[in-house]
């Protein structure tokens, strides 16, 4: 309850509930402006809540529109009377017993991948909103293919919508379509990815970086399941799965104003978290053996001090920085061959002293690569800034020209926050 008698008060909200100022409702609201059965709120098949007013003297609002039935989305506020409550989600970790060492073409021998597998077979087969995140080159695009190959709509369309690598004035155009001449260029009618892929599954690559003004028509989209291309006014049905990718914190971002709590909440429906290569290398020789036996290889086929060096590099790109260093030793340079430059290691000099080398992997898209690059230098930057001022946030952050709230959260995205006695600020 947000405006009321008990403000603050929570309520847990199962199949159905009624509220009104009766003893015998769900849930109890003494006021005056509220009736003796004022109102009832229920899942709903498609997902999500529905309000229904029960013939209320002072009516059921949501969001300042009165209704006599609608449909709730997780933010919602909806007023009886002169109180006013706000729908919530509330997230649960799922109880799973870790399954088998692979999903689909996804492999892995670690706990927490194993995990994520027997939670896969539980919703790949529902047609459930899925988030994925992860940094890149985690696989959150090989999941939500795996997904959709083991869904019902597997013989259906798989579209994908890569937010990041589309011009922000063309993003609406390739989600909803466009009709001849609805802007300049728009030379003829053209379908978006949500008409297109008609009953398959629509997968939505860095979400994080859609427009404000296109999230709020996405939201309309998902929740009416039907759009309307640019330019025009025609009601198109949508029959499909969605599934969205993100490689940033997007609770953090709904904190900053960047995305939308509504959108958030809509696509998070199941949400699987990706981890990082470096924080399940065992997988490693499971990964390397299926990128391999594409060309007829295997893991123990390659030289003992390149296993040894995989099982131990930190991988800053994840699994595709190791399926590239392995596509480039089979088609270029040979295992023998791989060069120990593409690991960003300290080497030493001439002079005795160490250097710390930073080698782009050329082989890779030019904007993961350069994000990959990126990582590693900030990485072992604030590494050696850290141990160079001894932990002393305020000494480092003048030293590197930063705020040291920047500077603060630099070092908790690279899991590099002094802590105890050696952070001094």
């Amino acid at each position: 309850m947000i405006r009321g008698p008990e403000v603050g008060r929570r309520w847990d909200l199962g199949e159905r509930a009624t509220i009104g100022k009766s003893p015998d409702n769900d849930i109890v609201v003494v006021d005056a402006t509220v009736s003796r059965q004022h109102l009832l709120i229920e899942q709903h098949s498609a997902g999500g809540f529905r309000v229904k007013d029960l013939g209320s003297t002072n009516g059921t609002y949501v969001e300042d529109t009165r209704v006599v039935e609608a449909y709730l989305r997780a933010g919602s506020e909806v007023r009886v009377g002169e109180v006013a409550f706000k729908l919530r989600a509330v997230y649960q970790d799922a109880d799973v017993v870790p399954g088998a060492g692979n999903f689909g073409d996804l492999v892995g021998q670690s706990a927490p991948m194993r995990r994520v597998f027997a939670l896969l077979e539980r919703v790949a087969p529902t047609d459930a909103t899925i988030l994925i995140t992860g940094e890149t080159g985690t696989g959150k695009s090989a999941m939500a293919r795996a997904i959709h190959d083991q869904s019902k709509r597997c013989d259906r369309p798989f579209v994908t919508v890569d937010c990041g690598a589309i011009s922000i004035n063309l993003i609406e155009s390739e989600l909803f379509g466009h009709e001849k001449g609805a802007f300049t260029g728009a030379h003829a009618q053209r379908r978006g990815a949500l008409e297109i892929c008609a009953g398959g599954t629509l997968f939505i690559d860095d979400l994080d970086d859609l427009p404000l003004d296109v999230q709020s028509k996405l939201l309309r989209a998902l929740d009416a399941r039907e759009i309307t291309r640019v330019g025009s006014t025609k009601l198109i049905k949508l029959d499909l799965r969605v599934i969205a990718a993100t490689k940033k914190n997007l609770i953090e971002e709904v904190a900053h104003g960047r995305f939308r709590e509504d959108l958030y909440y809509r696509v998070s429906v199941v949400t699987f978290s990706l981890p990082a290569l470096r924080e399940r290398l065992e997988d490693v020789p499971a990964l390397a053996e299926t990128f391999l036996s594409q060309s007829g290889r295997s893991w123990d086929g390659l030289p003992h001090a390149l296993r040894e060096r995989l099982q131990q590099h930190s991988f800053p790109g994840n699994v595709r920085e190791l399926r590239n260093l392995l596509e480039r030793a089979m088609y270029l340079e040979g295992f023998d061959a791989v060069d120990p430059a593409v690991f960003p290691v300290e080497t030493s000099t001439a002079a005795g002293g160490t250097e710390f080398r930073l080698v782009a992997d050329y082989m890779m898209p030019f904007k993961e690569a350069k994000e990959a690059l990126v990582d590693r230098f900030a990485r072992e930057y604030l590494k050696r800034l850290v141990a160079r001022t001894a932990g002393n946030i305020a000494r480092a952050a003048r030293e590197a020209g930063i705020d040291r709230k920047h500077l603060y959260a630099l070092l908790g995205k690279y899991d590099l926050n002094p802590k105890g006695k050696e952070a001094k600020d």
